[in-house]
């Protein structure tokens, strides 16, 4: 089966892209030849049709720029590309494909694509990792707090609330383009199925009045991989440092500033042997490391970004991850990989996150922004040390029984299949 694969960034930027290279893998390795589309980047991975990607932009960038014909092309560019049709219809001259995967599109590639997509007849699966289909700002968050002020189809709310990154401009934007591709073009129409991680981005969207068909299917994992990663004492028992790990994303969404009021508490109670590790990069890691200088908040260290074995092997050894998150998160990777590498993870009662994390089974979960209920579920921990074990192997089974790669595979190819047969009675 040759399957066309479309997302804006051809690297690993976030788990979003995460899940398109894996799911390319992996059905690559099953013998299906992957084709790509996205856009130029200096980061992209070397493919062989990256001359058909679309041109580079820091739209985040542009947007801001003083010259009228920058903003009007960045516009353009986000409402509906033209150079995205002509663009993808070359690719698909010269690679023809029986079926296309999508994920986040929006912006940088834009929809536009669907149309050149339903007027070949190939049929169109798209994996959702936000609630940009009923929120201008992606989100569903508005000044830090989880909104649903757009509920059917409100989008108008983005504006008075400057919902997107606090900016007039951008928010009007945004909101432009919602009434477009929803309410005027009805685009997303051009989507056979639409595949959602969790039951509760699925549910939620439904909720909110996004009315398609939307099919549950986690994440997954080669899990048998992260199995190099054991670090023991040559007794076969793992060797947990007194630490709790963050990795990931360094953005207010995240519930960072929770994390480091929880770090205040626990060292106020002489716990400050405690330490709480923040690996990740992003737009808040200069305020939270200026907060922990202020503050005198020595028991949090900050380890940068990392990847691959360096960053597995801290998670290993520390008695549990925190997702501290305030958003709506969807199916979280940080956390099946925790759960990958045997280790348990405290997060925040909100979004995706409970149908992961049960309490006193592969973790403990605590409500969203309360400092206190979280340094309590971090004291937890500290107090039994074998509790990282012993929930930290049923989070591994977990992981092994419902987000394998096989388990994805095989449920993936009947979405694939029936709609290649014509059939539109996938349930989910």
């Amino acid at each position: 089966m040759n399957i066309l694969h479309i997302n804006k960034f051809h690297y690993v930027r976030g788990g979003a892209e995460a899940v398109y290279i894996n799911t390319a893998s992996l059905l690559e390795s099953k013998g299906h030849r992957s084709v790509f589309f996205s856009m130029c980047h200096p980061q992209n991975l070397p493919c062989v049709t990256g001359d058909y990607f679309m041109p580079y932009a820091e739209l985040s960038a542009d947007r801001n720029s003083p010259d009228i014909v920058d903003q009007i092309r960045t516009a353009g560019r986000i409402i509906y590309s033209f150079t995205a049709k002509k663009r993808i219809s070359r690719l698909l001259d010269d690679y023809p494909v029986d079926i296309a995967h999508l994920h986040n599109i929006y912006h940088h590639i834009s929809p536009s694509i669907l149309h050149v997509l339903k007027k070949r007849r190939v049929p169109v699966i798209m994996t959702l990792h936000d609630y940009k289909m009923v929120c201008a700002s992606y989100h569903l968050q508005s000044h830090g707090k989880p909104c649903e002020a757009c509920y059917g189809g409100r989008y108008f709310m983005a504006i008075s609330g400057r919902c997107v990154k606090g900016s007039l401009v951008k928010s009007v934007l945004n909101t432009l383009e919602m009434y477009l591709h929803h309410s005027v073009l009805d685009i997303y129409n051009n989507v056979d199925v639409f595949i959602s991680p969790s039951r509760f981005l699925k549910d939620k969207l439904f909720e909110m009045g996004f009315k398609k068909k939307i099919i549950h299917l986690p994440n997954y994992l080669d899990i048998e991989k992260f199995g190099e990663f054991n670090i023991d004492t040559g007794e076969g028992k793992a060797v947990r440092d007194k630490s709790v790990v963050y990795f990931g994303r360094l953005s207010h969404e995240k519930g960072l500033l929770t994390l480091l009021e929880a770090a205040k508490i626990l060292k106020d109670q002489n716990r400050d042997f405690l330490e709480i590790k923040i690996i990740g990069d992003g737009p808040m890691r200069d305020e939270l490391e200026q907060k922990v200088r202020t503050e005198g908040i020595d028991n949090v260290r900050f380890l940068g970004y990392m990847k691959g074995g360096s960053l597995y092997r801290e998670v290993k050894k520390s008695l549990a991850v925190i997702l501290p998150s305030e958003w709506y998160e969807n199916n979280p990777m940080s956390v099946i990989e925790a759960f990958a590498l045997s280790t348990p993870v405290i997060g925040a009662r909100i979004g995706g996150i409970p149908e992961l994390v049960k309490d006193n089974e592969t973790g403990l979960t605590f409500q969203p922004g309360d400092a206190e209920d979280l340094s309590k579920k971090i004291k937890i921990f500290l107090d039994d040390n074998s509790l990282s074990g012993e929930m930290g192997e049923k989070a591994r089974e977990l992981a092994r029984r419902e987000f394998s790669a096989e388990r994805y595979y095989q449920r993936l190819m009947e979405i694939y299949k029936k709609l290649l047969q014509g059939d539109d009675s996938n349930a989910g």
